[in-house]
Order: C-alpha cells, then sequence, then structure tokens
C-alpha cells in the first residue's frame, strides 16, 4: 500500500526532485524552448509577411498588366483606325486621280472628235468645191464650145461688170 499511500519523505523528495528539474528546466531548457519558439513563430510570421509582400506585387503586377494590355489595345486600335485613314486618304486620292485622269481623257478625246470633225467638214467642203468646179468647168466647156455663146457670155459679163 505503500505506492497508493505515499509517505510524507517520499513526498518531501519527490518536490526536492521535482524543484531540482523545475529550476534546471526553467535555468537551461526553457530558455532554448522558448527561443526555439519566439525564433519559429518570427520565423513564420516574416514567411507570411513575404507570402503577403509577394501576393502584393503580383496583384500589383496584374494590375500593371491589366493597365499594358489596355494601353495596347488602345494604341492596336489607333493603329487600325490611322491604317483605315490612310487608307481610305489613298482610296479618295486615287479616285480623284482617276477622276482627273478620265476627265482630261474626255476633253482630249472631245477635242480630237471636234478637230476630226472640223476636218472631215473641211474635207468636205474641199470635195464639194472640187465637184462644184469640176461640174462649172464641163458646163462651160459644154456652153463655150461654139463661138457664138462665148462672145454673148462675154458681153453678158462686161455688161454686169460695174466700174466705177
Amino acid at each position: 500500500m505503500e505506492l497508493i499511500k505515499p509517505s510524507f519523505g517520499l513526498i518531501f523528495w519527490m518536490l526536492i526532485g521535482f524543484g531540482i528539474l523545475f529550476f534546471i528546466l526553467a535555468k537551461f531548457a526553457w530558455p532554448v524552448i522558448t527561443n526555439g519558439i519566439a525564433s519559429r513563430n518570427k520565423k513564420i510570421q516574416d514567411q507570411l509577411d513575404d507570402a503577403a509582400r509577394v501576393h502584393a506585387e503580383l496583384e500589383n503586377m496584374h494590375l500593371k498588366h491589366e493597365e499594358m494590355m489596355a494601353e495596347a489595345k488602345a494604341e492596336r486600335d489607333a493603329i487600325l483606325a490611322e491604317a483605315r485613314r490612310v487608307s481610305e486618304k489613298l482610296y479618295e486620292d486615287a479616285k480623284q486621280k482617276a477622276e482627273k485622269e478620265t476627265q482630261l481623257m474626255l476633253d482630249e478625246a472631245k477635242k480630237s472628235i471636234y478637230y476630226e470633225k472640223m476636218k472631215a467638214i473641211t474635207d468636205v467642203k474641199n470635195e464639194i468645191a472640187n465637184f462644184s468646179i469640176d461640174i462649172a468647168e464641163r458646163v462651160i466647156e459644154h456652153e463655150l464650145s461654139d463661138r457664138e455663146a462665148q462672145e454673148k457670155l462675154i458681153e453678158e459679163w462686161v455688161d454686169n461688170c460695174k466700174l466705177n
């Protein structure tokens, strides 16, 4: 029964042993354990702080990435709008140039047609004049074949000729 009911001496020596053990642990082990726990807490806190900083940097980088994407899209849109504007300007310039060239060609064609028309009219007039002269020569030849007709014609011309 001594184990169930310890004697006063056993309790006394157990308390002294416990006190010595407590003193040794408090003097040597406790500071190491508390320093280790504090060091581990500090290390964990530093890692959490680093993780939060990295997370903030990632978030910041994400925002910068979004801004850069928005700027790139805006720049792309501006470039496309400029290209579209230049294309339309080139189209309009080419259209105006083609219209001017067409107008010049039409004007040249009209001038050419006018000159050809005038040339044709002149040629027709010349041909008519030549035919008229040929006809007149033949008529005069035929009418003046005899001498009396010639003298009569000369007298008529002289009479019709008015001298001042």
